[in-house]
């Protein structure tokens, strides 16, 4: 982190005493937010800080043994510093995880929360929309869960005329081109996340994974 992002954290961290750091945040000012202080700190960083763009929003399963297991992740950008700051939010419950949502902050988070909700299960509360994005609304899993088999699952298909028509089913395709993996400890740039190739056939055999972006 440079001399400006640690300026900027420690400021926030004097302003708002409710954050806390998270660990191991190489890149840029990174806090752990209370769930009923999002909108709050969200709002205090758009009016007050400066922070007028969201760049991204993600939902993170941190695996099933992790509790909390689930959060919110936000990216959002400062135009005139040049300054980026994340903010992460728990979601209490691992059964039904719950984070507000911050639509009403930056209209933007709208269909990045919405794929969250999705792919993970996360919901957010008092979105305008929360329904899936990708998936039709009755399928059953969240595909992007450290439980969900990267061989997908088979489902009914949503279409009964299009079944009694064809007679197709809604079949597991594996996740060719993932899981996607990013090296820790640098800039945001240089850790982009990268295609781990699971596509292993004869001619392609199973390399060992060393735990890189190059495996």
């Amino acid at each position: 982190m440079n001399e400006k992002d640690l300026a900027l954290q420690n400021e926030l961290l004097e302003k708002y005493p409710y954050l806390a750091v998270r660990p191991g945040s190489a890149d840029h000012a990174s806090f752990d937010v209370p769930a009923d202080k999002a909108v709050e700190f969200a709002r205090a960083l758009r009016d007050n800080e400066g922070f007028s763009s969201i760049n991204d929003v993600e939902g993170c399963d941190w695996g099933v043994d992790a509790s909390p297991r689930f959060s919110a992740i936000w990216h959002v950008y400062n135009y005139d510093k040049h300054l980026y700051v994340r903010m992460n939010v728990y979601a209490q419950d691992n059964e039904k995880p719950r984070v507000p949502s911050l639509c009403s902050v930056w209209a933007g988070c709208n269909w990045h929360e919405r794929e969250a909700f999705d792919l993970l299960g996360i919901e957010f509360e008092d979105h305008p929309d929360m329904r899936r994005i990708l998936m039709w609304d009755e399928y059953p899993y969240h595909p992007l869960r450290k439980d969900f088999p990267l061989a997908g699952i088979e489902v009914p298909h949503p279409d009964p005329d299009t079944v009694a028509q064809t007679g197709v089913k809604v079949l597991p395709a594996p996740q060719n081109g993932g899981p996607f993996l990013a090296t820790g400890g640098n800039t945001m740039r240089k850790s982009e996340p990268r295609a781990l190739d699971q596509e292993w056939r004869e001619g392609n055999r199973k390399p060992k994974n060393n735990g890189n972006n190059d495996a």
